[in-house]
């Protein structure tokens, strides 16, 4: 690889122009999941973040969270929770609604799902508004857990998503930054590194 792993999988990410409508570029992180060696160098970056941390879950926020949480949670040696849609689980359950640009949405979690002190790694595939990931870390919180880092593949910053979830004290991690209309992301560098 002649680049940082990083960097590496940001230039694997398709954008998709004018999707789900106008003036909407989709960042299609499928090419990255289809491909081995890319899909590899993605679970290895979140691991090697998480591999040294005292961690009792991971949590994946319904559906692209699934894929990344499930797969971590196996290469840490740990559980996994979804954070489902509402109306999605079968058993008791408690949910957080949050808004939307057109109305309300909420995830939802079963009632045991964790236990009060668990220490729980929130992920998501991506952060735009940061209405899903705030929501889940509330229903994670609201259950007892303690949420140690929210964190995603992509941040799309002009939607506001990041800040908002840093505003409330929740650390939060991200591989690639995409600016609107920029074709192609960016790696995000680590806090305090040139």
């Amino acid at each position: 690889m002649n680049t940082d792993p990083a960097s590496y999988i940001c230039a694997a990410i398709r954008s998709v122009p004018d999707w789900p409508k106008p003036g909407v570029t989709f960042r299609d992180i499928t090419p990255v999941l289809q491909n081995p060696r890319s899909f590899r160098v993605l679970i290895d970056l979140f691991v090697y973040r998480y591999i040294g941390q005292r961690l009792d879950l991971v949590a994946g926020v319904d559906a692209r969270g699934f894929i990344l949480g499930s797969v971590l949670a196996y290469e840490l040696n740990l559980g996994f929770v979804p954070v489902r849609k509402k109306g999605k689980l079968p058993f008791r359950t408690v949910a957080e609604e949050y808004t939307l640009e057109y109305g309300n949405a909420a995830v939802e979690m079963h009632t045991d799902a964790v236990r009060p002190g668990q220490r729980v790694l929130l992920i998501d595939d991506l952060i735009a508004t940061g209405g899903t990931m705030l929501a889940a870390a509330k229903l994670l919180q609201r259950l007892g857990a303690n949420v140690v880092e929210a964190a995603a593949i992509i941040e799309l910053p002009e939607l506001g998503g990041a800040q908002a979830v840093k505003a409330t004290g929740l650390p939060l991690y991200t591989v690639c930054r995409f600016n609107e209309g920029e074709p192609k992301g960016e790696r995000v560098p680590e806090p305090g590194a040139a």
